[in-house]
């Protein structure tokens, strides 16, 4: 493929200011100058239909978000040693939709930030350090928080890596585990595992969607056997909620719920603020005292009166728009629009999702269920040429990643689905 001379300057200027090996979406990478709903433009000015980002939760350029931070900016912008009522107004607000338990917060400006401080928090609690993530997910980019992130593994591990153990995630079109008990019986050798070393088990790291290993289909109360077994060994069960939280899989307004359990900790981030940089750590007020004793802990930004004017807009728009129903109105026709594209194309191993998360993984055949990781890189690349923004994820990097802002509607699916149709018809499964 031919890049433009524009596209070629712009890369080779990243390379030079912010160093090599920057990720960039698709063959072509898009130069995007404005979005608003649905919608974002490139430098050219072409429309394309996003399809992927769960940042901006409520819309591109939501006006609602957009006031408050202009208001709150131009009043007062400081950081929580001084007294605000902004960030106490919002947890209150953000508990108020959680379990009774979950009644404190801090709040960060990034998800990688929060699951740094769960660590810490499950550490103080329970006296130990080892810690249990899945084998295929990405919890963040700190030193300590990367060495979780099995989809991608850091080359340095700073010694860190002594601390975790891993359990294979589940993977409901390969291994049906319908009860979760094996899930529960993998994390329970672990932390075995973990209990023979010096570091002993604090917590079980998870999203309880599983979004990044391909949000397999997995029935209510799935998580239920693995939290108790947690909790009888002693350890602390983490929630991190960045990706499936805030009425995003239509049919709760946390993952967690429908999976039927109650976090001692939970982990938020990315739509909290509609891109403005927010992310917040849950926990019961035991948990938070332990952490405020033994870690002396505090962020210049988190917390700002900006970002909270921000946040509490966003739980506005929610509420205003009931935009969790509008994401199980339209994730259901989506999945049936996929569910009818299974059966036009036998390479559709698998259609998934609940509310505005949705997709399908690509298999080379159904008997074999073998990955079609690079058809599905081929078929990505061609939808961003038809105008369509979404990516992939999963152990093989072969499920479509269709994440949409929530204010997406039946005609932007439609379109979606019918420009998808074109694309898999016209594709070649092998290069």
């Amino acid at each position: 493929m031919t890049l433009s001379e524009n596209t070629v300057h712009l890369m080779e200027r990243r390379a030079r200011l912010l160093g090599p090996n920057v990720s960039t979406f698709y063959e072509d990478p898009v130069h995007i100058v404005r979005g608003e709903g649905v919608w974002l433009w490139d430098a050219q000015g072409r429309k394309y239909l996003d399809c992927y980002n769960n940042v901006p939760h409520v819309g591109h350029c939501n006006p609602r978000v957009v006031e408050a931070i202009r208001e709150q900016a131009s009043t007062l912008n400081t950081h929580t040693r001084y007294l605000h009522e902004g960030i106490l107004d919002y947890i209150e607000r953000l508990t108020a939709t959680m379990d009774d338990s979950l009644s404190t917060a801090i709040l960060t400006c990034t998800g990688s930030e929060a699951n740094d401080i769960a660590l810490r928090m499950a550490e103080g609690m329970t006296g130990k350090r080892g810690i249990i993530a899945t084998d295929a997910t990405y919890h963040g980019n700190t030193a300590l928080v990367s060495q979780l992130s099995r989809s991608n593994v850091p080359e340095v591990g700073f010694g860190l890596d002594q601390f975790f153990r891993f359990a294979p995630a589940p993977d409901s079109y390969r291994n049906p585990d319908e009860t979760g008990t094996l899930f529960a019986d993998a994390v329970a050798e672990q932390i075995d595992a973990l209990n023979k070393t010096e570091h002993g088990f604090a917590a079980l790291v998870v999203c309880p969607f599983f979004l990044n290993e391909g949000f397999p289909n997995l029935p209510d109360r799935w998580l239920k056997p693995v939290a108790d077994v947690v909790r009888k060994a002693g350890g602390l069960l983490i929630c991190d909620e960045v990706q499936s939280g805030f009425g995003r899989i239509g049919t709760h307004f946390w993952a967690h719920r429908k999976m039927g359990v109650v976090p001692d900790i939970m982990v938020l981030g990315k739509p909290m603020a509609n891109g403005h940089p927010v992310g917040a750590v849950v926990t019961n007020a035991d948990t938070m005292a332990a952490f405020r004793t033994k870690f002396r802990y505090f962020n210049t930004f988190g917390g700002n009166p900006v970002s909270c004017a921000a946040a509490m807009a966003v739980l506005d728009e929610l509420q205003d728009h009931n935009l969790m129903a509008h994401a199980k109105d339209v994730g259901d026709h989506a999945r049936a629009r996929l569910n009818k594209l299974q059966g036009k194309y036998d390479f559709i191993g698998d259609v998934r999702g609940s509310g505005m998360v949705f997709g399908a993984e690509l298999v080379l055949d159904r008997d074999s269920k073998t990955p079609a990781s690079d058809f599905t890189d081929r078929v990505i690349n061609e939808m961003r040429q038809r105008g369509i923004i979404h990516s992939k994820l999963g152990r093989h990097k072969n499920t479509l990643k269709i994440r949409p802002p929530m204010p997406f509607t039946k005609d932007n699916a439609d379109m979606l689905f019918d420009v998808l149709d074109d694309v898999l018809a016209n594709t070649p499964l092998t290069s």
